[in-house]
């Protein structure tokens, strides 16, 4: 049986007279931070947007862009004429509405794909959206009116749209008329 010292009992010695002596360092001051930290940004939703700019810039590059006050239309092959003038009459009734005032092109795009897809499942035949007439773009092209225009032109599910008459939004909106399924 082996006896305990009493320095044994202690720790701090023990650890004192196995490392040996010390020299504490000097003290270094450390410059107080003079500048605030910087905001967090969303970097992702700004490439994003970014991305989204540059591919609709090329879109109107492309092709002539609408005006403010333009009439936008389009009319697949197989509509009938008739059905096509009773929708720039304004003669069917609206089921659903989208308002797309104050999105950018990125929100734009992602409200107005949601919106169809709905539209589709709810098997509505005619729908408006609402997209302004593009007043506060910085003299260019309005671009949600164009957006809206190239969207709409690419999918299968719409068989027409029209700038809808003066009474249901004229030149800032349009009515679509959407397939059934």
């Amino acid at each position: 049986m082996r006896m305990s010292h009493p320095e044994d009992e202690d720790d701090g010695a023990l650890f004192r007279s196995a490392i040996g002596e010390v020299k504490p360092l000097r003290k270094v001051e450390t410059p107080a931070i003079t500048r605030p930290r910087p905001k967090p940004r969303a970097r992702m939703a700004e490439q994003d947007e970014a991305q989204a700019l540059g591919e609709f810039a090329r879109m109107l590059h492309s092709s002539t862009p609408l005006e403010a006050g333009d009439v936008a239309s389009y009319r697949r092959d197989t509509l009938p004429a008739r059905m096509f003038q009773r929708l720039k009459r304004g003669q069917y009734s609206v089921q659903d509405e989208l308002d797309l005032h104050g999105a950018s092109v990125a929100q734009a795009e992602q409200l107005l794909r949601g919106f169809l897809l709905e539209a589709h499942a709810h098997e509505h035949g005619c729908v408006r959206i609402i997209h302004g007439k593009g007043l506060q773009s910085d003299g260019g092209a309005p671009v949600l009116k164009n957006l809206v225009d190239r969207l709409l032109r690419q999918r299968n599910d719409v068989l027409a749209f029209h700038s809808a008459p003066p009474a249901q939004g004229g030149t800032g909106a349009v009515l679509v008329l959407l397939a059934r399924r």
